[in-house]
């Protein structure tokens, strides 16, 4: 569906300034809810291509501000390098044929992490077992994202399970999801979905998403964590479900 060009603005700013909040107070979120929202106006590769440069900035500044970066490159490549490849490899599925599929995969993927969220599933992951799993993690992290245009499964919930300090646990999602949206605009760009004028158009979208980091900064002292993450994790399970639903109807 074709909307006005004044009502895509709004949406596409609206979106991204509260997708900048979410990531001001939790850390993460952005890529999440603004696929979650633009999905259901727009194909997965449009929305994909507007969140390249919020999001590509937003986690570089969250990459950088640790002390630990090449600490944790070393310990984590594996998973990086899989997630790159994964990406670039599935970025094709939100394009031509296959955008169905896309659309189902974003909103089951926004499902399952919402459910995951809400049910508080927690596990541990030895880490003799890390060597081996970092791979895997990062291959289907990047399949998923290529597909969904979703970077946080299971990449997120894995590096929770590690017992990684607050400032590594932040500094390392920092580090997957910038490499997440480096390989998705190459993958993107490689199928012909992301060009010069939607880096302008991406370009835009980055202040509504660092006014919004900004209000989510101050929100955070504010309000309960746990209350905040039930009601995210809320409209995340309703956008998911909405989406599957408009698919299979």
């Amino acid at each position: 569906m074709t909307y006005p060009a004044a009502f895509r603005i709004a949406i596409v700013s609206l979106t991204f300034l509260l997708a900048g909040t979410v990531k001001g107070v939790t850390g993460m979120g952005l890529p999440t809810v603004a696929m979650g929202v633009l999905g259901a106006f727009m194909l997965p590769a449009e929305a994909a291509a507007l969140l390249i440069l919020p999001s590509f900035i937003t986690n570089a500044w969250q990459l950088l501000a640790g002390p630990r970066l090449l600490v944790l490159f070393r310990r984590f490549w594996p998973m990086i390098a899989g997630i790159a490849c994964g990406t670039m490899l599935a970025a094709s599925l939100m394009t031509g044929s296959k955008t169905h599929w896309a659309v189902l995969g974003l909103g089951t993927v926004l499902t399952l992490y919402a459910a995951s969220g809400l049910l508080a599933w927690r596990f541990t992951v030895p880490a003799r077992h890390e060597h081996r799993l970092s791979p895997l993690i990062g291959v289907v992290t990047g399949l998923i994202t290529g597909g969904t245009g979703v970077a946080v499964v299971p990449a997120a919930p894995y590096l929770q399970s590690l017992d990684l300090k607050k400032e590594d646990l932040v500094q390392a999602l920092g580090m997957s999801f910038t490499v997440s949206t480096i390989a998705l605009a190459t993958g993107l760009a490689h199928a012909g979905a992301f060009a010069i004028g939607d880096v302008r158009d991406s370009l835009l979208a980055v202040v509504p998403a660092l006014a919004g980091m900004w209000i989510g900064q101050r929100i955070r002292g504010r309000i309960s964590p746990a209350s905040f993450r039930r009601w995210f994790f809320l409209c995340l399970l309703a956008l998911g479900l909405q989406l599957i639903v408009r698919q299979i109807v």
